[in-house]
């Protein structure tokens, strides 16, 4: 599958250490998989929407035409904070 990011999502990846850089860089690999591998869960109360945990990480997303939406990458603690999800 293919994976696609925001570009608020892209600019934020491209500010971390190096470290989670690579982390979220292997993650995402995994999770264009076919099944997608990975820490996945399905959000509660929005449906379509899954999460994958990366670390302190979380990627929310939702998938549409065997294309992976990233739609949010934020700390753990902000990650399901009431935010626009965005389109794509």
């Amino acid at each position: 599958m293919q994976v696609l990011l925001r570009p608020v999502v892209a600019k934020y990846i491209d500010r971390l250490s190096a470290t989670d850089k690579n982390r979220i860089k292997l993650a995402l690999k995994d999770l264009s998989r076919d099944p997608p591998e990975g820490d996945i869960q399905p959000l509660t109360g929005q449906s379509g929407y899954f999460r994958l945990r990366i670390g302190n990480f979380r990627a929310l997303y939702r998938i549409e035409n065997n294309v992976i939406f990233i739609t949010n990458l934020d700390p753990r603690g902000q990650a399901y904070k009431k935010k626009n999800r965005g389109n794509k």
